[in-house]
């Protein structure tokens, strides 16, 4: 899918956690209705059959509960996005991402052929649709998710380029599928943050300690063969690197994808490099921007929400800017989107009981116009508000009140826009509040999941409080400016 993916390493984050974050888009043209809920082992499949590919692979018995997030409509399968398993695990998958012509030559992608002309249909590879669930509630570390995906990989391939991300207390990894069964994967340095719009994006990439000590690189067993075989290494002075190895080189990522890292990181980075001017480090339109780079501050939960909003406020290219040129107007993809279907901000903090360690952050629609708040993973089941969106919209669940919202927001953005600030404002502050209070009753000894059930509840009855009161705000701002207003009242 069409996203970006934030991720920050436990001494970059300012509480040291680790955090992963995405924005799930839908595909241009659609929004994929969402909620937020949480899987028990009795409820996961024995055997997992995939919509799309058709491929059929058996699990491991003693299946983890976790939450996620799936698609409320069905037809295409789970696609369950993201969420934390009962040892508190966390992973988001996927990133979408791109290659060339000669990886896939050399490894194409395993697609799903139906049957046809006598023969037998001919099952794909595993996708976006699967991974949560094929990996998710049998991992017990971010390094145990690479290996368990690996193996996956390796044995039934995939049908598309995808980044996952896996955390625990500890690390952060990231993982690259490249063509139908190669991957690699990279530990995301614990004193920086990660950047990832829709194309293959590590940069340097050591072959000698994924082949040994594997403190920080991981691959497929025969990646470096793979490599020389089919002359991929494009290096002029003998240091790999894998964005230009593997990755795409399109005239199109320059309007799709090297813009939004380039503006996350400008935002997070703004005195490191020269960002702008005919002289900059770094342009919208550059192929070589740091896959990875140490903040010039610690990173909130905050920071994180405000560069996966963005539109490129402050520069010639915002939508919403007073007086935008015909010529800019459209020119790169904005991260926060209209099409945003979810946003997910994974948080697993060291300081706190186990218990009550992993808050996973949501919001729906585009971010621009919503807020996020956070809820307890160790939880037999999510707050109605969250877990019971239906296809019929209805304010009674956050995913369709967020999308009102937006649509209502971006129609009237000059006298929305305060009422959207505060509403973050109230939210985010409260939320902040109420998960310090939990936490406080947890070191005193209460039980953790009764804990996380009654703090889920407060706070989603607080966020559907203040979602109904910014939507009311909006709506009357939307409806003073309808155009059959008349400035007269009754005589």
């Amino acid at each position: 899918m069409p996203c970006t993916t934030i991720l920050v390493g436990k001494n970059a984050s300012y509480d040291g956690s680790t955090i992963i974050s995405r924005n799930d888009d839908s595909g241009a043209g659609h929004f994929t209705p969402k909620k937020f809920t949480v899987v028990k082992p009795e409820d996961q499949p024995k055997v997992y059959k995939s919509v799309i590919s058709k491929v059929e692979i058996p699990l491991p018995e003693n299946p983890m509960r976790y939450t996620a997030a799936p698609n409320v409509l069905p037809g295409k399968g789970i696609w369950a996005a993201s969420g934390v398993n009962e040892a508190n695990i966390g992973m988001t998958a996927t990133e979408t991402i791109t290659s060339n012509e000669r990886v896939l030559g050399a490894d194409p992608l395993v697609k799903y052929i139906p049957a046809q002309d006598g023969q037998p249909e001919k099952a794909g590879g595993i996708g976006e649709e699967d991974l949560v669930v094929l990996v998710l509630p049998y991992i017990r570390s971010a390094r145990e998710g690479v290996l368990r995906l690996g193996s996956l990989l390796k044995e039934y391939g995939t049908y598309e380029m995808n980044g996952i991300a896996f955390q625990d207390v500890d690390e952060i990894w990231w993982l690259e599928t490249i063509g139908g069964h190669h991957w690699m994967a990279k530990r995301v340095p614990d004193n920086e943050y990660v950047v990832m719009p829709n194309q293959l994006g590590i940069d340097e990439f050591d072959f000698e300690d994924a082949y040994g000590a594997q403190k920080e690189h991981m691959c497929s067993e025969d990646l470096l063969d793979f490599v020389k075989k089919n002359h991929l290494d494009l290096s002029l002075d003998g240091t790999f690197h894998a964005r230009f190895a593997f990755g795409s080189h399109a005239d199109s990522d320059h309007t799709y994808n090297t813009c939004r890292a380039w503006y996350i990181e400008k935002r997070l980075n703004p005195n490191t490099f020269n960002w702008d001017g005919p002289d900059a480090d770094f342009c919208p339109e550059s192929d070589d921007i740091p896959w990875s780079l140490e903040p010039e501050h610690k990173l909130t939960i905050e920071d994180i929400k405000y560069a996966l909003s963005t539109h490129y406020q402050d520069t010639p290219y915002d939508p919403y800017g007073a007086g935008i040129l015909p010529e800019n107007k459209g020119k790169y993809r904005p991260v926060g989107v209209n099409r945003t279907d979810l946003l997910s901000v994974i948080q697993i903090r060291p300081y706190v009981p186990e218990g009550m360690r992993a808050v996973q952050w949501i919001t729906f629609g585009s971010n621009v116009f919503n807020t996020l708040a956070p809820f307890y993973t160790n939880v037999g089941s999510m707050p109605e508000y969250l877990s019971g969106t239906e296809g019929r919209v209805s304010t009674d669940n956050f995913y369709w009140a967020c999308r009102l919202l937006g649509a209502l927001a971006d129609a009237h953005y000059r006298k929305s826009a305060i009422h959207i600030e505060r509403y973050a404002l109230s939210v985010m502050s409260q939320s902040h509040g109420l998960i310090g209070k939990y936490d406080d009753m947890a070191e005193g000894g209460a039980a953790a999941q009764e804990l996380c059930e009654k703090a889920n509840l407060e706070i989603a009855d607080m966020l559907k409080k203040e979602t109904d009161n910014a939507l009311s705000n909006v709506l009357f701002e939307a409806s003073s400016e309808m155009k059959n207003a008349f400035a007269r009242s009754d005589a």
